[in-house]
Order: C-alpha cells, then sequence, then structure tokens
C-alpha cells in the first residue's frame, strides 16, 4: 500500500508510516466532499488546504489563522485559479489523489518522522503541501503569504518544547 492508498478516510495505517490521525483522516473525507462541490472527480492539494480550513482545529488551522490564512481568502484564491469547469459531472466512492496530493502525503509522513510525532497529523500534511512546488496549495499558500518558513516558524511557536523540532527545511 503506498502513501497515497493509505489516505483513504478509513485507513488506519500505511507501509511508511505507523498511522494517520483521525483529524488527518476527516481532511481528507471532507476533502473528497469539497472536490464534489467542484465538480472534480480527484483530490488535489487545493481541497485539502480548503478542508484544514474548514474542519481542522488543530495546529495547521492555528497557523493559518496566526498567517491571517482562512477559508474565505484560500476558497477566493483557488476559485481564481481553479477557473472550474461548468460541466455537471457526478461522481461517487472514493475519489483518486493528484500526483501533488500523493507527494504531499509522503512529504508528509517524512515531515511526522523528523517531528519524532507517533501519527501523521494536518501540520505535517500543511507543512507538505506548502513545498509541493507546482501544486495548487502551494500556490494559494504563496499568493496569500505563507510561505513554507512563515508556516514553520508559526507551527514551532505553536510546539515549542523539549520535543520541538529545530527549524529545518523539509526538502
Amino acid at each position: 500500500m503506498s502513501p497515497a492508498d493509505a489516505c483513504s478516510p478509513v485507513a488506519r495505517g500505511c507501509q511508511v508510516y505507523e498511522q494517520l490521525s483521525k483529524s488527518v483522516e476527516r481532511v481528507i473525507k471532507v476533502a473528497q466532499e469539497i472536490a464534489r462541490e467542484y465538480d472534480q472527480d480527484y483530490i488535489g492539494t487545493e481541497h485539502v488546504l480548503l478542508a484544514i480550513t474548514r474542519e481542522d482545529t488543530g495546529r495547521a488551522n492555528a497557523v493559518l489563522q496566526a498567517l491571517k490564512v482562512n477559508e474565505f481568502n484560500v476558497k477566493a484564491a483557488v476559485d481564481r485559479k481553479l477557473k472550474k469547469s461548468m460541466e455537471d459531472t457526478w461522481v461517487f466512492g472514493r475519489l483518486p489523489g493528484t500526483p501533488h496530493f500523493k507527494n504531499a502525503m509522503a512529504t508528509a509522513i517524512a515531515e511526522a518522522q523528523r517531528r519524532r510525532s507517533r501519527e501523521v497529523c494536518n501540520e505535517h500534511l500543511l507543512l507538505a503541501m506548502s513545498v509541493e512546488k507546482g501544486s495548487m496549495a502551494e500556490a494559494v499558500l504563496e499568493e496569500l503569504g505563507a510561505t513554507p518558513q512563515k508556516i514553520r516558524d508559526a507551527l514551532d511557536r505553536l510546539t515549542a518544547g523539549p520535543a520541538a523540532a529545530p527549524n529545518r527545511p523539509l526538502n
């Protein structure tokens, strides 16, 4: 099973890492719903970013709020970038992830390991999406001034303490 396959909202683990947190599973489920709202038949990083701003009550959303990034300005930026098609598309079942989404999940797993976390959490996913070059989430975060360094710094401030990871780039 690849890290991307482990992103099903019902997944309990993956080969590369022990466990996705319940909050990541919930965010991915909401991302599927958001993709359907956009009449899209895939989950992209933009859907995951929107899901974090809509549903997450943890560190990832706290970091975004500290950087003045919220559901409304993310949605506006995504809408501008997507230039959504007006076609009627009906999609049922689990949606496939884009290559950027799959890469971000793999990077999130590595980030969770680097930060010595027992599970992959939304903050790891947020950090991973911020460095996934060419992804919609990376472009939206950059447009809104939430650079990878600012996200790392805000997360490090939230998790300051003996277990806080040093401020190093993801890639």
